[in-house]
C-alpha cells in the first residue's frame, strides 16, 4: 500500500472517531478517538466467531505503517516541539532538581523495581521471560509519555508548579529511559558488552549532546527568525527546525527528542519574546496547536488499533493485568524517594507524589519502543504487557486524573 494511501485511511478514521465522540462520547478528544479505535479492534477480533475475519487485511495496514518507525522517526518531533512551544522556561528552571531526579534516578529505580516483579509475576504464570528482558520492559514501561502526558495536563487542572513538574520531567525522561532501553537490549541481544564507563558515555553522548545540539540548532533558528518579519517564512524555519533537527541529532548519534524539546523550549520563550511579532506569534501558535491535535489524533488512533497485532493468550493478558499495579507502585517509588530528599531543602504539596504517581501516563513511545524488539516470545510477551499497561494508562489514569486532582484539593 503506497504512503498516499494508508495517509488517507488514518486521517479518514481519525476524523470519523472524532466526530463520533465530539456528537456522542464527549471524552477528550485523543482519549476518546484511541477507545473507538479500541473497540473496533475487538469488534473485528470478535466477528472471526461468525466466520468474516478482517483482521488479516487491518493487521497488513498496520504492518505497513510500521508504529516504531512512524512514531519514534516521524510523528515525536512534531509533538515534541508542540508540546515544548508552550512551557515556561522560567517555571521550568525552577523546577530543574525535581525534574533532573525524576528523569534519571527515577527512571533507572522504576526500571530495576518493574525488572525484578514482572519477573516473578510473569514465572507465576508460567511465563519464562529471562531476567534480562524483564529490565528491558522495565526501561521501556518507566519513562512518562509526554505526549499523553501534555494532552491530559490540558484539561486536569493541576496547579502550575506541579504541571510543570510533571511536563518537564515527561518531556525529559523518554530520552533517559531510550538510552538505558538501548543499553539494556544490547545485553539481551548480546549485541556488544556492556560496561559502566560504557553506559555513562552513551548517556553523555546522547542526553548532553542532545542538549547542547539542541541549544545550537535553537540558536540558529532564533538568528533567522530575528532577521523575518514574515509568518510564512518564520513557520517554515520552526518545521525546517523540528525535520532536519531532528533527522541530523539522528546522523551525530545525539539524543533527537532531547535535541528538540531544547530548541522548542528555546524558541517557545526567547524566540516568542524577542524574535516575532503579535502576528507571527498568533500564528505559529495556531500551526502549532493544529500540528499537535491532528497528530495527537493520529497517534491515538493508532494505539487503538495495534490490539490487531497482539499475540492475546489468556496468560499474556492475565500477567499483564497483574503488572499493572507494579508499574504503578514502581511510579510510587521512583517519585516518592526523589521528593522525600528533596523535601529536605524546599516545600511540596502535601498531596504531590500521589497525583505524579497517578499522572505519569504512558503512551506510544512505550508501544513503540516494544514492537522495535527482535520477533519472538520475548517480543510477544513484553508487547502484549506494554500494551495493557498502556491501554489501562490512558483510559484509567488519564481519565481520572481530573477528579483525583478535585478530591485532594478539597482534602
Amino acid at each position: 500500500m503506497n504512503l498516499f494511501n494508508i495517509i488517507a485511511i488514518l486521517i479518514t478514521l481519525s476524523a470519523a472517531f472524532s466526530y463520533i465522540n465530539y456528537r456522542y462520547i464527549r471524552l477528550p478528544t485523543s482519549i476518546g478517538m484511541m477507545l473507538i479505535a479500541l473497540l473496533m479492534s475487538l469488534s473485528l477480533i470478535a466477528l472471526k466467531q461468525f466466520h468474516l475475519d478482517l483482521v488479516p487485511r487491518v493487521a497488513l495496514l498496520l504492518e505497513s505503517i510500521n508504529f516504531s518507525d512512524t512514531l519514534m522517526n516521524g510523528m515525536l518531533s512534531f509533538l515534541l516541539f508542540a508540546g515544548a512551544l508552550h512551557i515556561n522556561i522560567n517555571d521550568l528552571a525552577r523546577q530543574k532538581w525535581v525534574i533532573t531526579f525524576l528523569a534519571t534516578f527515577g527512571v533507572l529505580f522504576s526500571t530495576v523495581i518493574i525488572g525484578y516483579a514482572s519477573f516473578w509475576v510473569l514465572g507465576r504464570f508460567g511465563i519464562e521471560l529471562p531476567l534480562i528482558y524483564c529490565m528491558l520492559f522495565g526501561a521501556l514501561i518507566s519513562p512518562t509519555d509526554p505526549i499523553a502526558v501534555l494532552g491530559i495536563l490540558k484539561t486536569a487542572g493541576v496547579s502550575k508548579s506541579l504541571e510543570t513538574k510533571i511536563a518537564g520531567e515527561s518531556l525529559f525522561n523518554d530520552g533517559v529511559g531510550v538510552v538505558v532501553f538501548i543499553v539494556i537490549l544490547g545485553i539481551a541481544t548480546g549485541g556488544h558488552q556492556v560496561s559502566f564507563g560504557g553506559v555513562l558515555e552513551l548517556l553523555a553522548s546522547e542526553v548532553l549532546g542532545g542538549i547542547i545540539f539542541g541549544l545550537l540548532a535553537g540558536a540558529l533558528a532564533f538568528l533567522l527568525l530575528r532577521n523575518v518579519d514574515d509568518y510564512h517564512v518564520e513557520i517554515l524555519i520552526t518545521l525546517a527546525l523540528v525535520t532536519g533537527g531532528y533527522a541530523l541529532a539522528h546522523v551525530l548519534h545525539v539524543s533527537g527528542p532531547i535535541a528538540i524539546v531544547v530548541a522548542g523550549l528555546l524558541i517557545g520563550n526567547q524566540g516568542r519574546l524577542l524574535a516575532m511579532s503579535d502576528k507571527t506569534r498568533e500564528h505559529l501558535d495556531m500551526f502549532w496547536e493544529l500540528v499537535d491535535e491532528i497528530l495527537n489524533g493520529v497517534l491515538f488512533v493508532l494505539i487503538g488499533l495495534e490490539v490487531l497485532v497482539l499475540t492475546l493468550s489468556m496468560n499474556y493478558i492475565v500477567s499483564g493485568v497483574f503488572i499493572i499495579p507494579i508499574v504503578l507502585l514502581a511510579r510510587f517509588i521512583s517519585v516518592g524517594l526523589p521528593v522525600t530528599i528533596l523535601r529536605l531543602k524546599r516545600e511540596f504539596s502535601p498531596n504531590v507524589v500521589r497525583i505524579m504517581t497517578w499522572g505519569g501516563l504512558r503512551g506510544g513511545i512505550s508501544i513503540a519502543l516494544a514492537l522495535s524488539l527482535p520477533v519472538g516470545l520475548e517480543r510477544d510477551t513484553i508487547l502484549t504487557s506494554t500494551y495493557i499497561v498502556v491501554v489501562f494508562s490512558i483510559l484509567v489514569q488519564g481519565l481520572t486524573i481530573s477528579r483525583m486532582v478535585r478530591q485532594v484539593s478539597d482534602t
